[in-house]
């Protein structure tokens, strides 16, 4: 089966693919018929997040670091047309407690994915961030802008990062002739996030489902844009399939909201009740992100999911996933009750 599937589609790597973009892009690309390889240490990433893919002949899971030279040498002996860098702790949280993995999955991860590519002549798309335009003086942010960015500040781990792959993507592609580009993602939620992420929309609802304070940093008038996760895999694919050759691109949502306005918009959208509990932020925050999407809609790409949508899906998502988790834990109690009854029973 595997083989009659091999001769007929592409393959493609995606790096990182266990993690809530990834294994949305991997969904996308088997629902095309192309066979993915996904590779991911499990950092951050999920082995249920992949779970649904493992009987399919066209999926292939490697638990592999792409900073470790030697594990990425095993996939120089296979062919790809397309390969994926989506390998990278995310999360303003993660920055102090995985910033060494950041900085090496975007530094050394990037070169050894960049040679796996360059070494049967696939496309090569490296997924930078919003953080590389730093604390941005300009509105929107249009990928000509050079950004406002502190090298060494709190953030720069991850910023800088970022960063360092987008230049050693655009100067190994130009180096060896090879087909790359570059996506620099904006604030993005949906199917597929943990309901213990610290990123504001899963901390929102999942505070409130618990009914827990969600934790809104100084007044919330800092600014953000949200776009859902199919939009964004869409727009992937679409710089994938007609981007042009070293080019940047945004892709994110198209409309600022505060963050005490998305308070009010998840509570509406899920029927939700709760407080906010102001506090100081725990690193420095940045006042707005807001993209210039102009230069990826003239590939035909548009945002369709709406907020509103979007927030009642991960909402349904969550509940579904906590149901389970409460059934599960409930069985394991019981389970473990009855086996202690009959222990005492079966004692002389």
């Amino acid at each position: 089966m595997r083989n009659r599937v091999t001769l007929r589609a592409e393959r493609c790597l995606v790096a990182g693919g266990a993690g809530f973009i990834g294994s949305n892009l991997i969904r996308a690309l088997l629902s095309k018929g192309m066979i993915v390889d996904c590779v991911d240490d499990l950092t951050t990433g999920r082995q249920s997040n992949i779970a649904e893919f493992r009987r399919n002949p066209a999926f292939r899971f490697i638990k592999l670091d792409v900073a470790n030279a030697q594990g990425c040498s095993r996939l120089l002996r296979r062919h790809y047309s397309q390969v994926y860098h989506l390998a990278c702790p995310t999360g303003v949280p993660n920055i102090e407690i995985l910033g060494e993995e950041m900085l090496l999955s975007s530094s050394t991860g990037t070169y050894n994915l960049l040679k796996v590519a360059r070494r049967t002549g696939a496309q090569f798309l490296f997924t930078s961030t919003a953080e590389a335009y730093g604390d941005p003086e300009v509105f929107p942010q249009a990928e000509s802008y050079a950004g406002n960015v502190d090298p060494v500040g709190p953030r720069s781990a991850y910023e800088e990062a970022k960063r360092f792959g987008e230049a050693m993507t655009r100067y190994y592609g130009r180096k060896h002739g090879m087909d790359v580009r570059i996506v620099r993602i904006f604030n993005t939620y949906g199917p597929g996030m943990s309901p213990n992420d610290q990123r504001v929309i899963p901390q929102m609802i999942g505070n409130l489902i618990n009914g827990e304070p969600v934790p809104i940093y100084g007044d919330g008038s800092q600014t953000r844009t949200f776009l859902h996760v199919n939009d964004l895999v869409a727009g992937l694919q679409t710089v994938m399939e007609r981007g042009a050759n070293g080019e940047v691109y945004n892709i994110g949502g198209s409309k600022q909201i505060t963050i005490k306005a998305l308070f009010d918009a998840v509570k509406k959208a899920t029927g939700l009740g709760g407080t906010a509990a102001f506090q100081d932020h725990f690193i420095s925050d940045h006042r707005g992100r807001w993209p210039d999407t102009s230069k990826v809609e003239k590939l035909g790409w548009r945002q369709k999911v709406s907020l509103d949508q979007g927030l009642r899906e991960i909402h349904a998502e969550f509940l579904s996933s906590m149901d389970l988790k409460r059934r599960v834990e409930k069985g394991v109690v019981a389970s473990l009750g009855k086996s202690r009854n009959q222990s005492t029973l079966a004692r002389p």
